[in-house]
């Protein structure tokens, strides 16, 4: 076969488009003997020789097929595609922000940083600003803005830590190996069962404070009946008992994450009854409707005390909405 060298104005803006993407170091290497360059350190002479070989073989190949020059060389380069891209490979740079090398630490990393610090914050600045007085809407804004805020910035700093060290070290670094040892040991039927157990007496243990919170007080009125501690509102609408009825809903889904076969419209119907009382909730503190203000002034409780109750449980309603949600599309994708 002939070889050429295609001296086309096409070809020529095509090599000089690749070595124009060559890193610095590349070039570097073209003053070394040719005996004490690696693979990794060839000049970019080597590589435009190289190239332009390669490119006058293909031409040559077509055009013995019977092709015009002008229309195979066209359609060698275009079959080479992007110069940057077919640089990168030369240089062996990653075109990715963050390979296989890292990304699971990556996103490993990020998530616990996520489900960890997001949260702290968001319960700091709620309860900041809860005990400086702050209304509902001003309180539950700056809540969520200081959460997505922290999130933004763990993400960006995250990502482009990693970048950096893609950058540095990916070339040389391989992925790290994986072993069986890394597999994690299946909870117990014994342990399934103790959950269970401990949410389901939980449950009954909140529900029955609630239902006897009227009758058993440790404060009580001039005429010795019980003042309860909750809002007296709540049994007169008859919300308290649509809240319940919530409540052991949720019982009802915390058995079925272990014993039905878990699906998509299963994980949608019980996310939405896992929000559904922390929705309450929120609503109740954000309205000042918990708490009975006669148990408070029997117990002489200062007005700060009620605000930071509210607060505690307009931030703890907020990140259990969050984090429902979130083990929602968990269990959903994993279906």
């Amino acid at each position: 076969m002939t070889t050429t060298a295609t001296t086309n104005t096409l070809t020529d803006r095509y090599v000089a488009a690749v070595l124009r993407h060559l890193p610095g170091g590349r070039r570097s290497g073209s003053r070394r003997p040719e005996d004490q360059r690696s693979e990794d350190q060839r000049s970019d002479i080597d590589i435009e020789r190289e190239l332009r070989a390669s490119i006058a073989d293909a031409v040559d190949d077509r055009v013995e097929a019977g092709a015009d020059r002008a229309e195979a060389e066209f359609a060698v380069l275009t079959e080479l595609g992007d110069p940057a891209r077919l640089a990168a490979g030369y240089a062996d740079r990653p075109l990715q922000l963050i390979g296989p090398a890292f990304f699971l630490d990556y996103t490993r990393l990020l998530t616990a940083l996520l489900v960890t610090i997001v949260p702290a914050v968001a319960v700091a600045v709620g309860l900041v600003q809860g005990l400086r007085g702050a209304g509902a809407l001003d309180l539950i804004g700056d809540t969520l803005g200081a959460a997505l805020t922290t999130a933004a910035h763990l993400v960006c700093w995250t990502t482009l830590l990693f970048a950096a060290i893609e950058r540095a070290a990916g070339r040389r670094t391989p992925a790290r190996r994986w072993t069986p040892d890394a597999l994690p040991e299946p909870p117990t039927r014994r342990a399934r069962y103790g959950e269970l157990i401990t949410y389901t007496v939980a449950m009954v243990l909140f529900t029955t404070l609630i239902l006897l919170s009227p009758v058993i007080s440790t404060e009580t009125d001039a005429h010795g009946a019980p003042i309860g501690v909750f809002a007296p509102w709540l049994w007169q609408t008859g919300f308290v008992y649509a809240f319940i009825a919530l409540v052991a809903l949720n019982l009802a889904v915390a058995y079925a994450k272990h014993y039905a076969r878990w699906s998509v419209p299963l994980a949608v119907a019980g996310t939405l009854v896992e929000i559904a009382c922390p929705i309450a909730l929120l609503w109740l503190a954000a309205g000042d409707r918990v708490l009975n203000p006669g148990f408070t002034q029997a117990a002489a409780w200062p007005q700060s005390a009620t605000t930071w109750i509210n607060t505690a449980l307009i931030v703890v309603s907020a990140l259990t909405i969050v984090f429902a949600v979130i083990d929602g599309i968990a269990r959903a994708t994993r279906r």
